[in-house]
């Protein structure tokens, strides 16, 4: 096969093709994004759900430096947020997530890997003066704004979402560096169906990754 150079990324010899398949997709978009953000390591990150995108989120986010905050529902999600690296938990379940980012100072910025448009809003006013949120979960529910909130702190709301194959090959390099890896299930390729049905319900913890061969 004859590719263009540059729409290539190398792949470091420590990491195995299961291990490099989910950081060139989820790892790309949440690395890719969080070092475009404009925060500086100490500031304040949240992150928004612990799934395929933002257990690597939490991971990205706490080896660049900054003050990590995991968002999720329930309190079952704790030790393992914190095993990823966060420093904070709130359960938004129970805890109004906006009200104890302030507690906290304000978060710089809030990585919204969640599909849910409403949980998204909900955490707006978490953000500190010339804050932002990064949407890159998809999500077709709209985002309810408070104007004033968005005006008078000057935060501000984007989406993201990839990156080239130059930001793949700094995110395979990154990961082997700090030890970020995804959390994954791995199926032969004829389980395919099998595998797609796990992820499309939600129960796979995080990626589900398929394997070619011995």
């Amino acid at each position: 096969m004859n590719a263009p150079a540059g729409a290539l990324a190398l792949i470091p010899e420590e990491l195995s093709a299961v291990e490099a398949g989910p950081l060139m997709c989820a790892g790309i978009t949440t690395f890719n994004s969080l070092r475009s953000s404009g925060a500086r390591p100490g500031d304040l990150v949240a992150v928004i759900g612990v799934g395929g995108l933002g257990h690597l989120g939490i991971q990205f986010a706490a080896k660049m430096g900054f003050k990590t905050v995991a968002i999720a529902r329930g309190k079952d999600k704790e030790p393992l947020v914190r095993k990823l690296g966060a420093q904070h938990y709130i359960d938004n379940q129970t805890q109004d997530a906006a009200a104890e980012l302030v507690k906290l100072g304000g978060a710089k910025v809030i990585l919204a890997t969640v599909t849910s448009g409403k949980a998204m809003s909900a955490v707006l006013g978490g953000l500190a003066v010339n804050g932002k949120l990064i949407v890159i979960g998809a999500s077709d529910e709209p985002l309810g704004v408070n104007g004033n909130l968005m005006l008078m702190g000057r935060r501000s709301i984007m989406g993201w979402p990839s990156g080239t194959s130059i930001d793949s090959q700094d995110t395979l390099a990154f990961s082997v560096l700090t030890g970020v890896r995804a959390m994954s299930e791995v199926f032969p390729l004829e389980r395919a169906a099998e595998a797609y049905e796990h992820m499309m319900s939600g129960k796979a913890r995080f990626r589900a990754v398929l394997t070619m061969g011995r």
